[in-house]
């Protein structure tokens, strides 16, 4: 683990034409180098990190990285405009190749601190964060949101939010093609009530040609990312990569034109044994890695026993490398 890598600035601005979505809980930091193990070019995002985290809390645990996991962009939630700046320059320091501000995530928690998707109905106060965070670091800023939000969900609208945003100077934006309801659904069902709009996204695109349009929301196929590709700047998947994460393998060869072997299930978990080792080794547990694994032997004769083995039994075990060396075997060259 690296807490002072390469300073970003020395990097090439990452490429977004394909991404795995910022998803609390989810995409920590051993998500990550797993989710590298399967793609070299996509672009890896942390879960969201508040700006009271990191101004108050310890910044090495929410920063801290492997040096593989590059691209790698933090995203950050917060809404006051020199906090975003601090916090944005912490991100540089510690090598991040961009920092995102989240304008989508419609939890009531969140929304409490004037974070999130609740930020759609406030244009120009994002505006000014942009503003601050791109003034305090030469890194790319970049914001994901939504559509619209409840009682603010006209296309009319939208354009204003983001005509606002890029006149601050953000060029690139994720779009979360759902508005968000802010009261009365559960963050799960933000993400599966209202209805996808990629038609609402698409002529965002249109009327915004000269910004960076990527497409989140629903996405579950390289076919689907090939067909929006020719619409969109790039494509962002969320649930999917997480729950079906060999998908990834495929994505350097089908949507980045790199030759690469694709490893096997078995390679990549042979390729992550060393970092568990060394995750052992300094006293962590095997689940807070194999927890992320799960999703591998999706649809794969065995998945049951697999799951058990690195999602129950893990927690029994005297011998964590043994087990994993055993669900390694069930998995095989497949």
């Amino acid at each position: 683990m690296k807490t002072a890598p390469t300073p970003a600035t020395t990097r090439p601005e990452p490429s977004r034409r394909f991404s795995v979505a910022p998803m609390m809980d989810w995409t920590d930091r051993h998500c990550r180098y797993f989710l590298r193990l399967l793609s070299h070019e996509a672009l890896l995002y942390t879960e969201m990190v508040t700006t009271g985290a990191l101004l108050h809390g310890d910044r090495a645990r929410f920063l801290d990285y492997d040096a593989a996991e590059h691209p790698l962009a933090l995203q950050l939630g917060g809404s006051v405009p020199a906090d975003l700046a601090a916090c944005a320059k912490m991100a540089e320091a510690w090598g991040y190749d961009e920092v995102n501000l989240n304008v989508g995530c419609p939890s009531d928690r969140v929304q409490h601190n004037m974070i999130g998707a609740c930020l759609m109905g406030h244009p120009a106060l994002v505006a000014d964060c942009v503003k601050a965070m791109q003034d305090a670091v030469g890194i790319p800023v970049t914001v994901k949101h939504r559509i619209g939000i409840n009682g603010r969900d006209s296309y009319a609208e939208l354009c204003d939010f983001v005509g606002q945003v890029a006149t601050a100077g953000c060029r690139s934006f994720t779009v979360h093609a759902r508005i968000a309801i802010l009261e009365g659904l559960s963050p799960k069902e933000n993400r599966e009530v209202p209805p996808l709009r990629y038609e609402v996204a698409a002529q965002l695109k249109r009327d915004f040609p000269d910004l960076e349009l990527i497409l989140n929301g629903g996405i579950k196929t390289l076919e689907a990312c090939q067909t929006h590709l020719e619409t969109f700047d790039g494509v962002m998947l969320g649930r999917e990569a997480y729950h079906n994460p060999y998908l990834l393998a495929q994505v350097d060869q089908t949507l980045f034109g790199v030759e690469r072997v694709v490893p096997t299930r078995g390679d990549v978990l042979r390729a992550l044994q060393p970092y568990i080792e060394a995750h052992l080794a300094r006293g962590g547990a095997l689940h807070h890695i194999t927890r992320h694994v799960l999703g591998l032997a999706q649809g794969f004769p065995g998945a049951r026993k697999f799951r058990q083995l690195l999602s129950a039994d893990v927690h029994r075990t005297d011998d964590p490398l043994g087990l994993y060396q055993r669900a390694i075997e069930l998995l095989g060259e497949h």
